[in-house]
């Protein structure tokens, strides 16, 4: 079936850049290739997503821990740049927006509110097709929907077509995988959080130090720090106001899986001095 040959030529693809890359990738990837289970362990991943199996969430055992460390190894640089401090803390601001853009939880939710992430993996009653029909580099697929989907909640043509091409599969005509396929949809999930989207910076590069705000940036106000990754993922609907409800979801999710992994936070946690991109 064409799903699962793209699937195998993606995995082959990626053990390719692993292995048969430049000389710096090479040892890169001999170096870190298990260092993300090191830093993270299936215990922890657990106790991170208390109830994502739960019978109540529509994404029940769809979001295992072997799928994300699968496809964590496709992206070499995630949680494996700067100290240990740093790799660490950017595994949990990764694990906790994906939490935000999937949580299940409520104020009373047993654990607490920031124990239900990963709960859903498709966006509930969407209200268009997200299909940006300007844009002719990505264009739509007759009848095709690009609606949130995965722990990233992918959205619009012009990611899902990048982001297919990326990992390995057809992102306009296919869309539904990130839904049915638990690698894909991680995946999809760290290529977003790796990649460059001029203006908008890497949510990568934010957290490992590497951000160098131009002057637009400045004149905005989006200074480095986990706000600035809220801002670079759904800015323009909850950055540059006060208390937003799913800024402080976002920030209660981060501040949590920190003190689990051990480390602090870092500054900037919210964006709502922060103008949108």
């Amino acid at each position: 079936m064409e799903s699962s040959s793209l699937i195998s030529l993606s995995l082959i693809l990626c053990f390719t850049i692993l292995f048969f890359g430049s000389n710096g990738v090479v040892v890169e990837a001999r170096r870190h290739s298990s260092s993300i289970s090191s830093l993270i362990t299936e215990n922890l991943y657990n106790s991170i997503f208390l109830h994502k199996d739960d019978n109540a969430c529509p994404a029940r055992n769809f979001y295992p821990y072997n799928a994300f460390i699968q496809a964590a190894q496709c992206f070499p640089k995630f949680g494996n740049t700067g100290d240990l401090t740093t790799r660490k803390r950017e595994i949990a601001a990764f694990l906790a927006q994906i939490s935000q853009e999937t949580t299940g939880g409520w104020a009373t939710a047993p654990d607490g509110p920031y124990a239900w992430g990963l709960c859903f993996k498709e966006e509930i009653s969407p209200q268009s097709n997200y299909c940006g029909a300007t844009n002719t580099r990505w264009p739509c697929f007759p009848g095709k929907s690009y609606h949130g989907r995965g722990p990233i909640q992918l959205s619009w043509n012009y990611n899902y077509g990048p982001a297919g091409r990326a990992v390995g599969f057809d992102g306009l005509r296919n869309p539904e995988i990130v839904a049915n396929n638990s690698l894909i949809a991680f995946k999809t999930a760290l290529w977003f959080w790796m990649t460059v989207q001029a203006p908008k910076p890497s949510c990568h590069d934010v957290m490992v130090g590497k951000y160098v705000p131009t002057a637009a940036d400045l004149a905005a106000n989006r200074t480095a720090g986990y706000g600035l990754v809220t801002n670079i993922i759904n800015g323009g609907l909850e950055c540059g106001r006060p208390n937003d409800a799913r800024v402080n979801g976002r920030i209660g999710f981060f501040q949590r899986y920190a003190q689990l992994f051990n480390v602090d936070t870092g500054p900037n946690l919210d964006c709502a001095n922060q103008r949108s991109f």
